[in-house]
């Protein structure tokens, strides 16, 4: 019983610690675009792009004075208000909380940080879209390897990957930062698209670094335990399918229970949680990278 009563504890001590680091990651998020790239007037990728464009339009053609005030955080948040409230019922509890949790700390933090009158690297456009870039990825990358999210395409991707299968994420962020960068082709110059590209590159590269929510893994769990509880928290946690069998063990001669899970690499760790709690002497493999050809519906 003693045991029974320190989990939830543990539990709740292990989310807690994964908030903290996504509220960190969503702090670096948002000084990289205050601290290098706004200064620069370059343009990030996907909603918080046009986010952007929308500021610069308040300031720069109505006169606002928000010239050291960063207007992009809220408007980047009321972007996300429907995105939020459409996807409350199509993607993980757990992941719509902690991501409406990143998207208020970034609208904070954006509001809190102030936009440096000058560059920090004044005169080094490639230097400040590799640093920014960087901080930006590790930050979006944080936040995705503790399951939330900055919201904007992450989530919009997510939503119609489900509602047209031959959807991808990637081809869908690709169509926004083309229509993103197109815009700012007409509206400024050059260099401004050019800049701008290179620094989401490199961003793309570093959240790949720390974190790729798109390479398909295999988990193969071996249990002894009763496993329909675990089951039944996979369903519904993860939304995944499991294929059971059973089995007896070469050497000991036990009967064991095998469940093989596909899924998402930022959802390894949740579901290793799940495993553990029902059974911590649970045996799991997991492989990345797994090719899925047939009749699979992927669920990102």
């Amino acid at each position: 019983m003693n045991r029974l009563r320190t989990i939830p504890y543990e539990e709740k001590k292990k989310e807690l610690i994964k908030i903290i680091r996504c509220l960190f990651g969503a702090t670096l998020y948002a000084a990289s675009i205050n601290l290098f790239i706004a200064p620069v007037n370059l343009y990030n990728g996907g909603i918080m792009g046009f986010s952007q464009l929308i500021r610069i339009f308040l300031v720069n053609f109505l006169n606002l004075p928000f010239q050291h005030f960063n207007l992009t955080g809220i408007i980047y948040y009321l972007f996300n208000i429907p995105i939020l409230l459409l996807s409350f019922n199509k993607v993980g509890k757990r992941f719509f909380f902690k991501s409406l949790i990143c998207i208020s700390w970034i609208t904070l933090a954006m509001s809190l940080i102030p936009i440096p009158p000058s560059p920090i690297l004044e005169g080094d456009l490639l230097g400040t879209c590799i640093i920014g870039g960087i901080i930006a990825g590790y930050g979006i990358g944080s936040m995705l390897k503790m399951g939330g999210s900055g919201g904007g395409m992450d989530i919009v991707g997510m939503m119609l990957v489900k509602w047209k299968k031959d959807f991808s994420v990637g081809k869908i962020n690709l169509l926004v930062n083309a229509l993103l960068y197109t815009i700012c082709f007409f509206l400024f110059n050059i260099p401004i698209v050019i800049y701008s590209f290179i620094y989401s590159s490199i961003s793309s590269i570093a959240i790949d670094r720390v974190h790729d929510q798109t390479i398909t893994v295999e988990a193969t769990i071996i249990t002894k335990k009763d496993c329909s509880e675990m089951r039944q928290e996979i369903f519904h946690e993860l939304r995944r399918g499991i294929t059971l069998w059973n089995a007896t063990g070469a050497y000991t001669n036990e009967d064991s229970k095998i469940m093989y899970v596909l899924l998402s690499k930022y959802e390894v760790r949740h579901l290793k949680t799940i495993v553990k709690k029902y059974d911590p002497n649970a045996f799991i493999v997991v492989n990345e990278g797994v090719h899925i050809q047939g009749n699979y519906h992927i669920n990102l």
